[in-house]
């Protein structure tokens, strides 16, 4: 089968995946509206779903080493697809925070095998690419499924909009099966091996990595439409825009990300976390200005994005005895940096803040990240100082 095709059905699982997550985002207001409840706690559907990423992300991948890897993908697209169809028919907050539950146990499974699986279409030194060809799906779902789902929500409602992304898993199923090869599972899965890989250091420290580094988007996207709404005064339409200029700057930031992730992961990592903490001060400064908020916007996206091929490599570098499950760790490691990022940004808004507060925090989490791929360069500076 042409590895084109193969990566072209990761991405659309990646894609159905990319709205249902972030979907929630760009309907908060209306969410809590219908359900009767607070900007704040609409916004722990975004904190369970990622909970429910991290929890599912080494159940799901440590009890299915054995299965053949196609056959696994369609299975995960199936929980994704129940988990729409739950959340389309749900009348009370409890039900949808279920839903949304369910519908994350396939999260890191899927893209922690699909990554390994487009890692192995292509040769090594265009891993990276690959990678970010999967990603791309999920890019692509913030240019035009979440601003839609947005506009939809408004004029449907919600429910309408967990239906139609229910649809998409069904798409994804025949299109996994279609595309990608019947790739076998792992004979000889050994669970404690696995589980020995993932405690060490290098590998710990990555994954730490990844949810500081990535905390950092979403304590400031979580919250995007009612900053937009009541910070810039922007309409239902104007917020929509923003969404799509946003999708935008994620896309090239991935793109980005891949080809540089192929010539130094270091190096993109130190770039575009310097990068994502000056633009989220300057986004803190300009939110109020809707023309300025529409610039940074697609710039702070491409640097946040832009770290997800090297974060997700050197995980699979650390841990290349172990790639299933440090991949899909790795992606519940981006998932519990969405969780505190929401929360951290649902918080600043509970104290009474203010939105430009909310921004800088997200620029704070930026700069601990640097501050963390930087450390190991130093260290080893130190030593080779002191042996030399």
């Amino acid at each position: 089968m042409s590895p084109r095709l193969a990566l072209t059905a990761l991405a659309i699982g990646a894609f159905g995946i990319g709205v249902t997550e972030f979907t929630p985002m760009g309907l908060l207001p209306v969410i809590a509206g219908d359900l009767g409840v607070s900007i704040p706690a609409a916004g722990l559907l975004v904190s369970a779903y990622a909970i429910g990423v991290l929890i599912g992300a080494p159940l799901m991948t440590l009890t299915t080493g054995r299965v053949p890897r196609r056959t696994l993908l369609i299975a995960l697209a199936g929980i994704f697809t129940l988990g729409n169809l739950l959340a389309a028919l749900s009348d009370s907050y409890a039900m949808l925070l279920a839903a949304r539950i369910v519908t994350s146990l396939n999260h890191g499974a899927f893209f922690g095998v699909g990554s390994v699986v487009a890692a192995g279409l292509v040769p090594p030194e265009r891993r990276a690419g690959a990678i970010a060809a999967m990603f791309m799906g999920l890019t692509i779902a913030t240019i035009g499924g979440v601003p839609l789902a947005t506009w939809a929500g408004e004029a449907f409602g919600w429910r309408a909009v967990f239906a139609a992304i229910a649809a998409i898993g069904v798409v994804t199923m025949a299109a996994l099966r279609l595309f990608v090869p019947a790739l076998p599972g792992q004979a000889d899965a050994d669970m404690g091996a696995e589980l020995r890989v993932l405690g060490r250091g290098p590998v710990l420290f990555a994954l730490a990595l990844t949810m500081v580094g990535f905390s950092a988007m979403f304590t400031v996207f979580t919250y995007i439409a009612p900053i937009l709404r009541e910070a810039a005064h922007a309409s239902t339409f104007q917020v929509t825009v923003a969404l799509v200029l946003f999708g935008i700057g994620l896309t090239a930031g991935n793109w980005l990300g891949g080809r540089y992730a192929d010539r130094s992961v270091e190096a993109a990592l130190i770039t575009m976390t310097a990068a994502l903490a000056v633009l989220l001060v300057l986004f803190a400064l300009g939110m109020f200005s809707l023309p300025v908020a529409m610039i940074l916007l697609p710039l702070w996206g491409a640097a946040s994005f832009a770290l997800v091929p090297p974060l997700q490599m050197r995980v699979m570098d650390a841990a290349h005895e172990a790639p299933n499950l440090a991949s899909a760790m790795n992606i519940g490691a981006f998932n519990l940096g969405n969780a505190i990022g929401a929360a951290l940004g649902g918080e600043v808004i509970r104290q009474g803040l203010g939105y430009p507060a909310v921004s800088l925090a997200g620029a704070a989490m930026a700069l601990a990240g640097l501050a963390m791929v930087l450390a190991p360069r130093l260290v080893r500076r130190r030593r080779a100082v002191a042996v030399g």
